[in-house]
């Protein structure tokens, strides 16, 4: 150990323990032998034990009340009432030195854990969740680091897996495995979880600093934590320039919020006071007299500033300027600019910089073009120069409060192990950078570049963000590029789409000082990928930016011929056209994305294509061919083997399918099977605990089990999906579940407050961009308006939906759609008639001169058959039943029962299962009353006939008096 790192580690123990050089408790340094321990045994206490008042850290100068006041915050957290606390004040002023002071004080208190993280100037705004991430990784490799990681483990996965570094290779593959359906919820969720576990064992206190640098996510999870009404041991304390804050800054949103509650507390701190000054200018000179006009003059030109201030003694100190007489006329302003005092803070610590040693000067530069933080094997090997020496050096500088400040050790994945440093405020590393020319600039970072990716060798990805910043400034667009594209993955794992997206737009933005070759298009092609999926994220999947993303991809996928990225880009088109229910369009893709990976023979794409061919054919009203791409696609299935995702995390195709193939065989006319593979879809959701799959499973669940009329049934899935949804922040399975909680609440009766739920429901569809199932949503709006005794506006609602099913061709409901408008009109005219006969005023609009028969046919009973008549055409067997059932119960009413008979009769004889079923059961019941209308017709027309013929002298053969085997029970 050198004498270097020896004086370091003694400051940083007298650091921890409150302790000062000049009047040590601990440890007193013994001229040129080292240091002796002067603490009292205290019969095995912790050395720090002293009640917090008492606690003393060395002088307070000017930061006294404030720090008082974050103690006094503190022991409200203490007791359980959570803390959110902001120490905000300008460059300078000490809002670091306030938190320090105030640190230093609550160690000594015992048991604590605290955590410390930085928002970084440059690459920190796009850098999800930096400061939160650097505070855990900290901590867990402090003593308890076990117990920490432990705890992040069980409660929250999604976080340990952003800090790979922590687990071994194979801890990290199983952690990949449990946390693939990511949402920005989770994440959230799962933090505001551990720090309430971690402070039911002892209080946290979670600093967080510079958050004027900060990212759209760590703002949101101070939202989320500030907004928990848990009680919890926690103190979140942050520091930010109210200045650097810019007019859109999440900060600001969080603060308005907070102060509408009453929950916003702030610690604006103010500049010294004169006294202040005076006080620690005599302290930084013991053993010599200070002037008082020389304080007073030093506190004119700082006006206070605490940074200020300090760099103004430094230099007085440094040029011995305190030996001055004491009656010199100090308060001459002429005199006072003898001084050497500039005028700003900057200029003096650009004065500094020039009175540093040349080699400590061109040390401190490459540090600064490093960043505020920086390692000594970095700089080390920016000046190629050995590390050994530049750590000493750096020891040197930091022991003298030079600039620079210790940070700890570091082991890099290559197994480097280096010091780290930070400058103690960002407008040392400022002033230092702004003196690095331009070349100069560029060549360091472009080795220092070179030396982080070498030190992370196969673990990149981690600091992508960092390498990306080194090597734009080091003028190496191309790996500039690719690492920018890492860091919006990585971004897009934390699911901070914002912050995914503005990596991808500064990509895309230098590929423009690419040549226009075959290597651009495909690292335009990746990046448009990655953007349209953090797009669909943000926007949702049908938002015009998605399609601007996916069209310019295939644009250059078809310049530079097939590639295997082509299959991603359809996909990500085909899902677009989907949900804009633009179903030729997105067969169309379908077909060519199945066509290019059958040549390819991956199981996983041939289960993705199969699902999105059966998908859309479903869609189109072509049931069985929609049913065989499904069969296909369950066969590339193993979900013991591979799990096979779409385009965004937590997105299971096999769930997809099996609840695709029970709509299928609904409409086919197998009711049990269809109920076995949705139960199946919803039992393997809930196995994976993928809350996407499980939220979409739940809501087609939902809708099956109102096909079969089965409503509290249908009411308790479709609730469940809209919470899981609304919790995981998915809206468009939020809204799904609130449409299908609404048509449940119309069947149960509650038709008011079912109508409000649906209407509230589709325009939050459309809203979001979603054209998909429209026609469906609306049908169920125009049953609830027929079932409140208005089936005009059923109607109108269901011209709409038929112009939408022509439009769009999204069939599958096409013949209920033709059902529906029959009953609705019948309930009209119905309506119409019995306001008459009561004298009741009514609409005098005849039903064949409604603007509403523009669309359907004319009359009911063209309706009925019109829907029979899709239906047998698109081989659904229980949209058939259906239109059958309302044909025939027509008839009934025209009391032609043997005409109603054969057309219900030859449908329902065709059914093997589902006999339970309200459908089925109801075409029994009517099947009964028509046999025996149509036996009871028979045997009347028998009666007058053989009448008739008695009176003629007539009798009629016996082949003609037999009973018709179509009206026999």
């Amino acid at each position: 150990m050198t004498d270097t790192v020896l004086r370091v580690c003694i400051r940083e123990i007298r650091q921890a323990l409150g302790d000062s050089a000049q009047t040590p408790q601990y440890i007193e340094t013994v001229g040129r032998q080292g240091y002796r321990f002067i603490g009292t045994p205290n019969g095995g206490k912790p050395l720090c034990s002293a009640p917090m008042e008492t606690v003393e850290t060395g002088p307070i100068v000017g930061c006294a009340q404030e720090v008082a006041r974050l103690q006094q915050w503190y022991r409200h957290a203490d007791h359980g009432e959570r803390q959110i606390i902001f120490v905000t004040g300008e460059p300078g002023i000490g809002k670091t030195t306030v938190v320090d002071l105030f640190l230093a004080r609550i160690r000594a208190m015992g048991l604590i854990r605290i955590g410390r993280g930085h928002c970084l100037e440059n690459y920190g705004k796009g850098e999800a969740y930096l400061p939160i991430l650097e505070a855990f990784v900290r901590l867990s490799r402090e003593p308890g680091g076990a117990r920490l990681l432990a705890v992040l483990s069980r409660y929250a996965p999604t976080w340990l897996r952003q800090m790979p570094a922590l687990l071994s290779d194979e801890e990290f593959a199983q952690l990949q495995s449990r946390t693939q359906d990511t949402t920005p919820q989770r994440m959230l969720r799962e933090m505001a979880e551990v720090l309430e576990v971690l402070t039911a064992e002892r209080p946290f206190i979670l600093v967080l600093e510079d958050l004027h640098w900060s990212d759209d996510s760590t703002v949101a999870l101070l939202t989320a934590l500030a907004q928990r009404q848990e009680r919890a041991q926690l103190m979140v304390l942050g520091t930010y320039r109210p200045s650097d804050l810019a007019s859109k800054h999440p900060l600001r949103t969080l603060k308005q919020e907070l102060q509408l509650r009453n929950r916003w507390k702030e610690l604006p701190l103010n500049l010294l006071t004169e006294q202040d000054v005076t006080t620690y200018v005599a302290g930084q000179f013991p053993e010599r007299p200070v002037p008082e006009k020389l304080a007073h003059a030093i506190y004119r030109r700082t006006e206070g500033n605490p940074l200020f201030m300090v760099n103004v003694v430094h230099t007085l100190a440094e040029q011995d300027l305190c030996e001055t007489d004491n009656n010199g006329d100090w308060d001459n302003p002429l005199n006072s600019q003898k001084l050497g005092i500039p005028e700003n803070l900057q200029q003096t610590i650009a004065q500094r910089v020039a009175r540093l040693d040349p080699n400590e000067r061109s040390i401190l530069e490459t540090a600064s073009v490093a960043g505020i933080e920086f390692t000594a094997a970095v700089v080390a090997a920016a000046m190629k120069k050995k590390p050994i020496a530049v750590e000493e050096r750096f020891g040197e500088l930091a022991r003298c409060k030079q600039f620079i400040q210790v940070k700890g050790t570091m082991e890099w994945p290559d197994g480097t192990v280096t010091e780290r440093y930070g400058f103690i405020h960002a407008l040392y590393q400022e002033a230092l950078y702004e003196r690095v020319t331009g070349g100069k600039r560029v060549e360091l970072h472009q080795r220092i570049g070179e030396c982080i990716e070498q030190g992370y060798s196969n673990r990149r990805q981690e600091v992508a963000a960092e390498l990306a910043r080194h090597f734009e400034q080091g003028r190496d667009f191309h790996r500039t590029v690719q690492y920018l594209s890492h860091a919006a993955e990585n971004a897009n794992q934390r699911c901070a789409y914002p912050e995914a997206i503005r990596h991808l737009t500064r990509a895309l933005g230098l590929l423009d000082k690419f040549p226009d070759n075959p290597e651009r298009a495909q690292r335009e092609i990746m990046l448009q990928i990655i953007l349209g999926m953090s797009l669909m994220a943000t926007k949702g999947y049908a938002a015009p930016e998605v399609k601007l993303a996916y069209d310019r991809a295939r644009e250059l996928c078809l310049q530079v011929g097939e590639t295997p990225q082509l299959v991603l880009v359809l996909r990500g088109l085909s899902t677009f056209y989907y949900v804009r229910a633009e179903l030729q369009t997105a067969r169309a893709i379908a077909e060519q994305l199945l066509d290019l990976v059958q040549s390819q023979q991956d199981q996983t794409l041939l289960l993705q294509a199969s699902y999105d061919m059966g998908a859309t054919l479903f869609n189109l009203g072509e049931f069985p061919a929609a049913y065989h791409h499904l069969q296909q696609a369950m066969l590339f299935s193993d979900s013991h083997k591979h799990k096979s995702h779409s385009l965004l995390s937590g997105q299971d195709t096999e769930i997809y399918c099996l609840i695709r193939m029970s709509y299928s065989l609904w409409f086919l006319g197998y009711p049990d099977q269809a109920l076995v593979k949705s139960q199946e879809a919803i039992s393997l959701s809930q196995a994976l605990a993928l809350p996407y799959s499980l939220a979409y499973t739940l809501n087609f669940a939902a809708g099956l089990h109102l096909f079969y009329q089965e409503s509290q049934v249908a009411q308790q899935y479709a609730n469940e999906a809209s919470r899981l949804a609304t919790e995981h922040e998915f809206p468009i399975w939020a809204t799904m579940g609130q449409i299908l909680s609404g048509g449940t609440l119309v069947s149960q009766g509650m038709t008011e407050q079912g109508i409000r739920q649906i209407e509230s429901g589709i325009a939050t569809w459309r809203a979001i961009g979603a054209q998909i199932s429209m026609p469906y949503f609306l049908s169920l709006l125009a049953e609830a308006y027929g079932k409140s005794r208005y089936p005009e506006k059923g109607l109108r609602v269901l011209t709409e939906a038929l112009a939408l099913t022509n439009n769009t061709e999204e069939r599958w409901w096409e013949a209920e759609l033709y059902r529906l408008y029959g009953e609705l009109s019948l309930g009209e005219l119905s309506l119409r008639l019995g306001e008459r006969e009561s004298g009741r005023p009514g609409d005098n609009t005849t039903l064949t001169q409604s603007p509403i028969r523009l669309v359907a046919p004319s009359s009911p009973e063209e309706c009925f058959h019109k829907a029979l008549e899709i239906a047998q055409r698109q081989e659904a067997k229980s949209l058939e039943l259906r239109a059958a059932i309302s044909l025939a119960r027509l008839k009934q009413r025209q009391g032609k029962p043997a005409e109603a008979l054969p057309i219900l009769e030859g449908v329902y004889n065709w059914f093997t299962e589902g006999f339970g079923t309200a459908d089925l059961q109801d075409a029994k019941r009517l099947l009964n009353e028509l046999r025996g209308q149509s036996r009871s017709g028979h045997l009347a027309a028998l009666r007058t006939t053989k009448t008739k013929r008695k009176s003629s002298g007539t009798s009629q053969p016996a082949a003609e008096q037999r009973v018709p085997q179509s009206a026999r029970g």
